[in-house]
């Protein structure tokens, strides 16, 4: 795979029509491989940066890769990024969660004196794991004070679902994990249920593309998290469902509409 270039695609520049273009990472994944070539089958084209670099010429209009390497290559390119707002999963209704989840500071963090399960909201900043105490959790030297956080009770998953959404509606959905191991396999009917029953609920404040992964504790479904689609991994599901997912949730800023922009992720 070569790299596509041409003199338009360029943010603030006029955009091709016809191919769209797929940006792929310099690695990829068992599934972004899957992905790529669901995007040949379908017509897009698409270019492999060899670094995090956009060199000049480069037209891209979807983005399909991790946020460090995202959030250097779509603004470049015009792309605008769609994400969950990081307070999502605290504001979700206990019905939904099974648990306690709070977004605060790292500040905050570390002053708590007990295991809590830890993590950034959108990015992998804050590794998400079960922390003994909030000391165990980064310090300021590696982090700034006013990081936001999700913190969690700490839970133990028996099934674990990822559920790629589009429009509300739930349009793939695979099993990942079991028993805190991983575990491919196909969704069962009760995770599509609950996602169908959660996004009837609260559908309209995410974006109209995204990931959300579910489990069950204690054999009752709750939200493990929700995840942006340009970044999520297929795993099981039908990797030409999943590009449909993928190409609304990271393509160019000017077909953004009024629903969608609210959930931009940040850039700068």
């Amino acid at each position: 795979m070569s790299l596509i270039t041409g003199s338009e695609g360029v943010a603030g520049t006029t955009r091709p029509t016809l191919p769209a273009v797929l940006v792929l990472p310099p690695r990829l994944t068992a599934s972004a491989e899957a992905i790529r070539d669901a995007a040949a089958q379908r017509g897009l084209r698409t270019v492999r940066l060899p670094t995090f670099e956009v060199p000049d010429g480069v037209v891209g209009h979807h983005v399909h890769a991790g946020p460090s390497f995202a959030d250097v290559v779509a603004p470049a390119l015009g792309i605008g990024l769609l994400e969950a707002p990081v307070d999502w999963l605290a504001r979700l209704p206990e019905e939904f969660t099974r648990r306690d989840v709070r977004l605060t500071t790292i500040r905050e963090a570390w002053a708590v004196r007990h295991p809590v399960f830890a993590k950034s909201p959108n990015d992998k900043g804050i590794r998400a794991m079960v922390y003994g105490d909030g000391t165990k959790l980064p310090g300021a030297d590696a982090v700034e004070p006013d990081t936001p956080v999700l913190v969690s009770d700490v839970v133990g998953f028996d099934t674990e679902v990822r559920l790629h959404v589009l429009d509300s509606a739930v349009v793939a959905a695979s099993r990942y994990a079991s028993a805190g191991s991983r575990s491919l396999g196909q969704a069962p009917r009760d995770a599509v249920a609950f996602g169908t029953e959660l996004l009837g609920a609260v559908g309209d404040t995410l974006p109209s593309a995204i990931v959300v992964d579910v489990g069950t504790i204690d054999g009752r479904w709750a939200v493990i998290e929700a995840n942006a689609a340009w970044a999520s991994g297929c795993y099981t599901s039908d990797p030409s469902v999943v590009l449909d997912v993928i190409t609304r949730a990271a393509r160019p800023v000017e077909s953004i509409g009024a629903h969608d922009r609210r959930f931009l992720r940040p850039t700068g």
